[in-house]
C-alpha cells in the first residue's frame, strides 16, 4: 500500500510538470515569491529542493518539513535590490506519530513614494507604500522510512496604495532517499492557485458627472516546478561535502538550473557555494554558518550568504535561527 502511495504521488508531480513548462515569459506577478529564504540554501546556489531539512524547506520543500526532531524557529532578513527589504519567519513542532507542523510569514516592504501626477511630476507632497505578504501553514510526514510527503496552503496578499490583492496558493514537495548511501530525490511545486486581481479606492473614476471603476486584469502566481537530487561525501572523521543539484522551471520564464555544496566541520562550522544557470543577472553566491549549543538542549545557528547580481550588483541575507 506504501508503495502504491508513492507511485501515486510521484505521478502527480510529473503530472504539475508538465502543467508548470507551459511557460509565458513575464506573466506572473507576485514576484516576492520567487525570492528565496534561508541564507544557508542561498549560500549553495538555491539547489535546494534535495537538501532542505529545517523550517525553511517550508519554501523550497514541504517534504523536507519532516525531518525536524523537536521544535525550531527562524527568521531570514533579505537585504533585496533597490531599498526593498524581505523579511521571513518560521516555526515548526514535531507530533510525533501524527507527523510535523510549521507556520510561516513572508513580509516585502519598501519605503515611502512620492505621488505624482500630470500637473505635478515633480510631485505632489503625498506619499504611497507598497507591500507583500505570504502567510502559510505546512504539514509533513515520513510516509516510509525512504519517503517523505509535505503540503503548504498559504494566503498571498499585495497592496499598493488604496489597491489590494489577494489568494489561496498550494505548495507539494516530496523526498525520496534512493537507497544507496546518502543519495536522495527532491521535486516541490510552488505556488499553485488562483489568479489574482487588484481593487479598491484608486480605481475610482468619474465618467459622465457618475461614478465609475477602472478594471484590472487578473495576473497569475508564479508557478514554479523544481527537481534535484543530493549526495553526502564524508571526507573524514569531522568533515562531511555535500554535493547538490537543481533544474526548475517557472509559468514565466525558461528552464533554469543550479549547483550547490557544502562543507561541514564537526556539524559547527559551513562553508558553501554556488552557481545558477540559464539567469538574466544572478549566477555566483557563497555564504558560511554557526551551529552551536547555549545550553540543555536548546541549540543557535547563524547563517549568512551573498549572491551576485551582476549589473544590479548584489545581494547579502542573515539568518538566525533555534532548535530545542
Amino acid at each position: 500500500m506504501k508503495k502504491l502511495l508513492v507511485l501515486i504521488l510521484s505521478l502527480l508531480f510529473v503530472a504539475g510538470s508538465s502543467y508548470a513548462l507551459e511557460t509565458s515569459v513575464g506573466s506572473a506577478g507576485a514576484q516576492f515569491l520567487k525570492i528565496g529564504v534561508g541564507s544557508k540554501y542561498q549560500g549553495m546556489g538555491e539547489a535546494s529542493v534535495a537538501v532542505a531539512n529545517d523550517v525553511y524547506s517550508m519554501y523550497w520543500n514541504p517534504a523536507g518539513l519532516a525531518e525536524i526532531e523537536n521544535t525550531q524557529i527562524s527568521f531570514t532578513n533579505v537585504n533585496w535590490l533597490t531599498d526593498v527589504d524581505l523579511n521571513y519567519i518560521a516555526y515548526a513542532k514535531n507530533f510525533e506519530d501524527f507527523g510535523v507542523v510549521g507556520i510561516s510569514a513572508t513580509v516585502l516592504s519598501m519605503g515611502e513614494i512620492e505621488i505624482t501626477d500630470f500637473n505635478n511630476r515633480d510631485g505632489t507632497g503625498q506619499f504611497y507604500t507598497s507591500s507583500s505578504y505570504s502567510i502559510g501553514v505546512t504539514y509533513a510526514k515520513h510516509l516510509t522510512n525512504r519517503f517523505s510527503f509535505g503540503g503548504t496552503m498559504k494566503y498571498v496578499g499585495e497592496r499598493i496604495h488604496e489597491l489590494k490583492s489577494q489568494s489561496i496558493a498550494f505548495d507539494f514537495g516530496t523526498m525520496l532517499h534512493i537507497g544507496y548511501r546518502s543519495l536522495r530525490m527532491g521535486m516541490s511545486i510552488s505556488n499553485m492557485g488562483p489568479d489574482l486581481k487588484f481593487s479598491g479606492s484608486d480605481l475610482d473614476v468619474s465618467f459622465n458627472n457618475s461614478g465609475a471603476q477602472l478594471k484590472t486584469t487578473p495576473y497569475s502566481l508564479p508557478l514554479l516546478f523544481r527537481f534535484g537530487m543530493a549526495y553526502d561525501f564524508q571526507m573524514n572523521e569531522t568533515t562531511t561535502m555535500t554535493l547538490s543539484g537543481e533544474l526548475k522551471h517557472p509559468n514565466d520564464n525558461i528552464r533554469q538550473g543550479a549547483l550547490g555544496t557544502e562543507f561541514s566541520f564537526s556539524d559547527k562550522f559551513f562553508l558553501r557555494g554556488g552557481y545558477k544557470f540559464n539567469y538574466e543577472e544572478e549566477g555566483l553566491s557563497f555564504g558560511g554558518g554557526l551551529f552551536s549549543s547555549l545550553s540543555g538542549d536548546t541549540k543557535i545557528e547563524f547563517d549568512y550568504a551573498w549572491q551576485d547580481f551582476g549589473r544590479l550588483t548584489s545581494t547579502q541575507r542573515f539568518s538566525v535561527g533555534f532548535t530545542f
